[in-house]
């Protein structure tokens, strides 16, 4: 009987709704045999997760999702598993990058209010938005509040409307360096939802295999951005290459055709493919 997994899931630490032990009860309730909270360039939850895990019987791999920026393309995102996330260098890192977080988080704030304010709308508290970001602010928490607020429709409308024209550029890791930092905490290297990047798959095809060559481990082959037609392609890429194959959700838990585990309904990530990430991470440790 074949079991399952869900490498993907955000948590409030980041841009989640849900609290690491709300989201492993949840998992469990599905009947997850793993899971990895990687929130936005955050480990804070990782703690939290693995405590609930050991209560509720689901394996908790610690992990975290880096903003990247790799020659033209902007926001990639790299997921890291089996890090060592009580690493003082690592933390001092994540926590040079949550404080451009916030400090970007607040500067879309104001320009969005000066846009609201140009069409005779009130703007949104800063300290509202803070206060739902539970310390972790990001462009999703501002166009929740917006939607809170009655002034957007819904998330997506929130961020065509007043998030994109009122953007500030981001903060990225360099791929090389993230790279280079997940192998130094003995962890796995994981592109996510690949397709994010470009739907053209000559350019996929080959930032792919270029970052295998830098030292990338594995692909998000099973993932919500995906088609059936995507994970047939991006399974052959990673026999082509040698790359591990994971995938998950990428829950939050504000979405209504998302869930833990199942994505929108078709996503099905098999715990089997768990043991070569293990495996990775095993040799890394041993050589350290």
């Amino acid at each position: 009987m074949e079991r399952y997994m869900d490498l993907h899931i955000h948590s409030f630490h980041s841009d989640g709704v849900l609290s690491p032990t709300e989201i492993v009860r949840k998992a469990s309730d599905k009947g997850l045999m793993a899971i990895a909270v990687a929130d936005h360039d955050s480990v804070s939850g990782v703690e939290e997760a693995l405590a609930a895990g050991q209560r509720f019987g689901v394996e908790v791999v610690p992990a975290v999702e880096l903003s990247i920026g790799f020659k033209t393309f902007h926001d990639v995102h790299l997921l890291g598993y089996y890090i060592e996330f009580r690493d003082r260098g690592f933390s001092a890192k994540l926590g040079e990058f949550r404080t451009a977080r916030d400090m970007r988080g607040k500067a879309i704030v104001e320009k969005i209010n000066e846009k609201l304010a140009s069409e005779g709308k009130a703007g949104i508290p800063l300290q509202e938005v803070m206060d739902m970001s539970q310390g972790s602010l990001s462009r999703l928490h501002i166009a929740r509040l917006l939607v809170e607020k009655g002034i957007a429709r819904h998330v997506q409308d929130a961020f065509t409307r007043y998030l994109q024209p009122c953007d500030v550029p981001k903060r990225f890791f360099a791929m090389g360096d993230a790279l280079d930092e997940i192998r130094r905490l003995g962890g796995v290297s994981v592109l996510a939802h690949p397709s994010s990047i470009s739907e053209d798959r000559m350019v996929l095809g080959a930032l792919i295999r270029e970052l295998s060559t830098m030292g990338l481990d594995g692909l998000e082959v099973y993932n919500n951005l995906c088609y059936k037609d995507d994970m047939i392609f991006f399974e052959s890429l990673c026999r082509e290459t040698g790359l591990a194959m994971t995938g998950g959700s990428d829950y939050h838990g504000y979405e209504d055709d998302v869930d833990i585990g199942i994505g929108r309904g078709g996503l099905a990530v098999a715990y089997r493919l768990l043991e070569p990430l293990k495996k990775i991470s095993r040799s890394r440790r041993e050589v350290r």
